[in-house]
C-alpha cells in the first residue's frame, strides 16, 4: 500500500512508464529496484522559468528572487531591498490540462548583511476517479501537495554567506479514501523538512581590463522526517538533495555578459538493495547485495554514498549532471540555454532547455522550453514562465 501510494505521486510527476526504470525484472529469483524513488517528488521539480531553462541548474548562479529553491544562500547577495515572483509550470499539458505546478517566493534585505525570504509550492494532480479493487466507482477527487519554506541567509565575509531554511511538506494523495482489499485507512502525509546551504563568489579582473565572476555553491535540500500516508511502521523518505557547482561569468564589454555553470546533483536516501525473492530467512527476504534501506534520515544520508549494491561504478550513476548558459544585453534581455543527462539506470532523463528573459522598470518575464533526446519529458513542448516584481523599482517610480 506504501508502494501504490508513492507510486501514484511519481508516476503522475514522472507521466512516463516507468516500469524500465522503477524495478527490473525478476530473473533467478532476484529482484531489484533500479531508480531510487522518494515521497513527494513534486519538491525536485523546477519551479522557475530562469533555473528551467539553464538545464535546471541554479546552485551558483548570480541570485534572483527564486534563489529559495537552488540555493537559499544566494539571497544574501541580491542587490534589491524586496522583491516577489510568480511561477506556474503546466503538467503533462498533451495528456490533461488540469495538472500544473505552482511556486509563489518572495524576499526582504534587512540591512547589508541579512536576508530572509518565504516561498509556497503548490502541485496540483488534477481530477482522478478513485474505484475499489472491485472497480466501482467511489467519486472523482483532486489530490494535492504543497510546501512552505521560509529561509534566513546572512553574509559571513565579503565573499562567502550562507542559509538555513525550514519548510512543511502537505501531500494529500487519497483524499482519506479506504484503498486495498483490506479497505486500508489512508490520510494525508506530512513532514517537517530543512535545508543547508552556502555561496561564495569573488570577482576577477584580466590582465586584457575584463572583469568577471567566480562563484561556488553548494545546497542539501529536503533534510526531514520520513513521510506515511498510512498507519504503516514504515515510512517513506523524502528526497534529500546534495545540489553542488560553479559559475563563471565573463563580462564582454560594460553591454555584454555571459554567464556558463555546471551543477551535479544527488539524492542522499539509500539504494535499494538486490533481494533474493527465492527465500525466505525469519519471514524477511534476504539481501544479496547492497544495504538494508529502511534506517534512520540521517543514517540514509550517510549511506546513499556507499551503499549501491553495483559498487562504485552505480554510485556514480546515480550523480545527475547538468551544464547552463545565460547572454545578457545592458541587464534587460537574456538568452538561456542548458542540457540535463540522468543515466538511463536511474530515471534516464535527458533533455535541452531554452529560454529567455526580459527585465523592465518594475518587473520582468521569463519563459522557457524543453525538447527532450531520449524518451519525453512531462514538460516537452510546454512553455513555463515566471513573473517577478522589483519592489525598489516600484517605489522610485512611485516616489517620481
Amino acid at each position: 500500500m506504501r508502494f501504490k501510494l508513492k507510486f501514484l505521486s511519481l508516476a503522475l510527476i514522472a507521466g512516463l512508464s516507468l516500469n524500465s526504470q522503477m524495478v527490473r525484472a525478476q530473473e533467478s529469483n532476484v529482484y531489484r529496484p533500479l531508480a531510487i524513488t522518494t515521497a513527494v517528488p513534486f519538491m525536485l521539480i523546477a519551479p522557475d522559468a530562469r533555473g528551467g531553462s539553464m538545464g535546471e541548474t541554479g546552485v551558483a548562479t548570480d541570485p534572483d528572487v527564486n534563489s529559495m529553491h537552488w540555493n537559499p544562500a544566494k539571497y544574501a547577495f541580491i542587490d534589491k531591498q524586496m522583491g516577489f515572483s510568480v511561477s506556474y509550470s503546466p503538467w503533462l499539458k498533451e495528456l490533461v490540462d488540469d495538472i500544473g505546478l505552482g511556486y509563489l517566493t518572495g524576499y526582504y534585505k534587512i540591512d547589508k548583511r541579512q536576508t530572509i525570504a518565504g516561498s509556497l509550492r503548490y502541485f496540483s494532480l488534477g481530477e482522478i476517479q478513485f474505484t475499489d479493487v472491485e472497480g466501482h466507482n467511489k467519486g472523482i477527487y483532486k489530490p494535492n501537495e504543497f510546501s512552505i519554506q521560509g529561509t534566513y541567509s546572512r553574509l559571513f565575509t565579503e565573499h562567502l554567506s550562507g542559509a538555513v531554511s525550514a519548510k512543511f511538506i502537505y501531500s494529500n494523495l487519497t483524499q482519506g479514501q479506504s484503498v486495498g482489499s483490506g479497505n486500508v485507512e489512508t490520510h494525508a502525509g506530512t513532514s517537517i523538512a530543512a535545508d543547508v546551504s552556502i555561496y561564495y563568489r569573488k570577482p576577477i579582473d584580466f590582465s586584457s581590463g575584463q572583469s568577471g565572476q567566480f562563484a561556488l555553491g553548494v545546497n542539501i535540500a529536503n533534510i526531514g522526517e520520513k513521510i506515511s500516508y498510512t498507519s504503516d511502521v514504515e515510512k517513506d523518505f523524502i528526497p534529500t538533495q546534495l545540489r553542488i557547482g560553479p559559475a563563471f561569468t565573463y563580462n564582454i564589454d560594460s553591454y555584454n555578459s555571459i554567464t556558463g555553470t555546471v551543477e551535479f546533483t544527488k539524492l542522499l536516501v539509500p539504494t535499494p538493495p538486490i533481494y533474493d525473492t527465492g527465500t525466505t530467512v525469519n519471514n524477511k527476504t534476504p539481501i544479496l547485495r547492497g544495504m538494508d534501506d529502511n534506517v534512520s534520515v540521517f543514517q540514509g544520508m550517510l549511506q546513499s554514498f556507499y551503499d549501491a549494491p553495483d559498487g562504485f561504478s552505480e554510485e556514480l550513476k546515480e550523480i545527475t549532471w547538468a551544464l547552463g548558459v545565460e547572454y545578457w544585453y545592458n541587464k534587460q534581455f537574456a538568452i538561456r540555454g542548458g542540457y540535463h543527462h540522468e543515466s538511463a539506470e536511474k530515471g534516464d532523463r535527458k533533455f535541452f532547455t531554452f529560454g529567455a528573459g526580459l527585465r523592465y522598470n518594475v518587473f520582468g518575464l521569463d519563459f522557457s522550453y524543453l525538447v527532450s533526446t531520449d524518451q519525453r519529458n512531462p514538460l516537452d513542448n510546454t512553455l513555463r514562465f515566471s513573473l517577478t516584481f522589483d519592489m525598489d523599482a516600484f517605489k522610485a517610480q512611485e516616489s517620481k
